[in-house]
């Protein structure tokens, strides 16, 4: 199972992801986790992102597609993939359709976690509480609510296009927003 992990900031997603982690048996690729373990282990790569961010700039696709790349052809991810936080604009969609496509590893489905704003805000609020993270202010969540929309949520309507999204309910708790998944990921013929 090749699947693609969308929603917006606290939308779940981590959450799900390493649930679907164990469940499926296949990795799950988180593009940050990516780019700051190339960065400490000091790949040509990492070196190159680490330059990028020391000059203040945000990494290029090319080089986090660079590191997908890598990552991908590894080979436990022979059985398949979970992506999580990427593509995040269709330039990135259309530039890993084309990687996966020349690796034979088409993405089977995206999965469109669903949470409205309000309860977003009010579950981030809630974490920047416990972890005292600043990038999950109110007036933070709100701006990046506002680049998921802006940047991110046409990336939804891309792999709803191509017949390969399934929108899920992302309000409930951990154990039914999964089983709601399940239940998506079990009408795909892979």
């Amino acid at each position: 199972m090749r699947l693609v992990l969308l929603g917006a900031p606290g939308s779940g997603k981590g959450t799900q992801a390493a649930r679907l982690r164990e469940h499926l048996d296949v990795p799950h690729i988180s593009t940050g986790e990516l780019l700051r373990a190339a960065v400490k282990a000091g790949t040509p790569l990492g070196r190159q992102a680490k330059a990028v961010m020391e000059a203040g700039q945000l990494v290029s696709d090319e080089i986090v597609l660079g590191m997908l790349e890598e990552r991908l052809t590894a080979g436990d991810t022979g059985k398949g993939f979970i992506l999580d936080g990427y593509p995040r604009n269709l330039a990135q969609a259309n530039a890993l359709e084309a990687l996966l496509a020349r690796l034979g590893q088409p993405v089977d489905i995206a999965v469109q976690l669903d949470v409205g704003n309000d309860l977003l805000i009010q579950r981030l609020a809630g974490r920047a509480q416990a972890e005292g993270r600043a990038d999950d202010s109110p007036e933070a969540v709100r701006k990046r609510l506002d680049v998921y929309e802006e940047a991110t949520a046409p990336v939804v309507d891309f792999y709803a296009r191509a017949g390969r999204l399934a929108r899920v309910d992302g309000v409930g708790s951990v154990d039914e927003v999964f089983q709601r998944i399940l239940a998506a990921l079990g009408r795909v013929a892979v």
